[in-house]
């Protein structure tokens, strides 16, 4: 952490952007079903992933140590966003379920 003193007006976008992504998200998973949610999820993913190697492309015309530790906070990043897709998905199926079941 203490290493991305430099780089942090490009983290700070990249968060930024990860944010609108789960908003868009969360605003289309209510109002979609949840095959085109699949759909929607596993290409922001892949946007996600795009943006790491972009990052990273970016990143390896300067030193390799910045760029290793950027590399973890990166795949850290990427590794809590799964984790909060995979919860919010499965709290939406909980709750579609019980819709169902109470009609």
């Amino acid at each position: 952490m203490m290493t991305m003193t430099t780089t942090r007006r490009r983290t700070t976008t990249i968060t930024m952007t990860m944010m609108m992504m789960m908003m868009t998200l969360m605003m289309m998973i209510t109002t979609m079903t949840t095959i085109t949610m699949l759909l929607v999820i596993v290409t922001i993913m892949l946007l996600l992933l795009l943006m790491t190697m972009l990052l990273l492309m970016s990143r390896t015309r300067t030193r390799t140590r910045t760029t290793t530790t950027t590399m973890m906070m990166t795949m850290m990043m990427m590794m809590m966003m799964m984790m909060m897709m995979m919860m919010m998905m499965m709290m939406m199926m909980m709750m579609i379920m019980m819709m169902i079941m109470m009609r």
